[in-house]
C-alpha cells in the first residue's frame, strides 16, 4: 500500500471497495494490527501499537475472509470463542458470556442449530456462526471482510439489517464488500486502486459514483432505484 491517510468515522458504517488485487483486505487487516506496517494507526483515539491485546479484543472485532474454524466444535462453542477476551485465564463462561452469544447466535439466525458442529453445515450457515462470534464480541468496532459470501439474498438483507442496527446503537462497522450495490447502502465509501485510496466520501455524494465507475474502467453505472443506489454491469 502507498501514502494511506485515513480517518474513519464513529457509529458510522464505512465500506471498503475497489477491484480484485486493490489493497481492500490488506488495509482491513493493518486496521485490525493483523500486519506490520509503516505509518501509524489509531483505534477509539489511542495508538493501536500501545493497546494491550485483551484491550483491543475487547474494543476491536473482526471477521476475516475465508476464515477456518474447529470442524468439530459445535456452533455455540465458535460463537463463544469470541467472548475469550473478556473472560479471565481458563474461567468459565460467566452468565453475561452465555446471555451475549445468544444474542448474537439468534442476531445471525443461527441459534436453531447450536448445537450442531461446524464442519455438518453449510457455507452460507457457517458464515453466519462466524459473523455469531464476531458479534458475540460487542465491540466498539467491527471489522469484516467479505461479509456477505455464502450468504443467500434473504441473509444478505439480514446482515445488511444488522448493520443498520449496529450503527444505530453507536458501534462502527468497516467492511470489504465486492457487492457494489450493498456497499453504497453504507454511509461513507473508501475506494481502492493499486493499493492506494483513491477517493472517500458519502456514499450518496456524485463524486463518489463517479469515482466508483471510475476504477471500475466505466464497466459499471451507478442509478437510483426505489430510494437507493444500485451499480448495474455496462453490457
Amino acid at each position: 500500500m502507498h501514502d494511506i491517510s485515513l480517518a474513519l468515522p464513529r457509529a458510522r458504517w464505512t465500506s471498503i471497495v475497489g477491484p480484485n488485487g486493490a489493497g481492500k483486505s490488506t488495509l482491513l487487516k493493518v486496521l485490525a494490527g493483523l500486519l506490520a506496517h509503516r505509518g501509524e494507526v489509531a483505534l477509539l483515539g489511542q495508538p493501536l501499537a500501545g493497546l494491550r491485546h485483551r484491550q483491543r479484543a475487547q474494543q476491536l472485532s473482526w471477521l476475516g475472509q475465508n476464515e477456518s474454524s474447529a470442524d468439530d466444535l459445535t456452533a455455540y462453542d465458535v460463537a463463544m470463542l469470541g467472548r475469550l477476551p473478556h473472560q479471565a485465564w481458563l474461567a468459565p463462561p460467566s452468565a453475561a458470556d452465555h446471555a451475549a452469544v445468544e444474542r448474537a447466535l439468534r442476531a445471525t439466525q443461527a441459534w436453531d442449530w447450536r448445537g450442531r458442529a461446524l464442519g455438518q453445515l453449510s457455507g452460507g450457515e457457517r458464515q453466519r456462526v462466524l459473523l455469531a462470534r464476531a458479534l458475540a464480541v460487542e465491540a466498539q468496532v467491527l471489522l469484516m471482510d467479505e461479509p456477505l459470501a455464502n450468504l443467500d439474498p434473504p441473509h444478505q438483507t439480514d446482515w445488511l439489517l444488522m448493520v443498520r442496527g449496529l450503527v444505530a446503537s453507536g458501534k462502527t462497522v468497516v467492511s470489504v464488500l465486492h457487492e457494489i450495490s450493498f456497499a453504497l447502502q453504507a454511509d461513507e465509501l473508501v475506494v481502492m486502486a493499486q493499493g492506494r485510496v483513491t477517493h472517500q466520501g458519502a456514499c450518496t455524494d456524485a463524486g463518489s459514483h463517479r469515482a466508483l465507475e471510475e476504477v471500475f474502467d466505466q464497466r459499471i453505472a451507478i442509478y437510483p432505484l426505489a430510494g437507493q443506489w444500485v451499480a448495474l454491469p455496462k453490457i
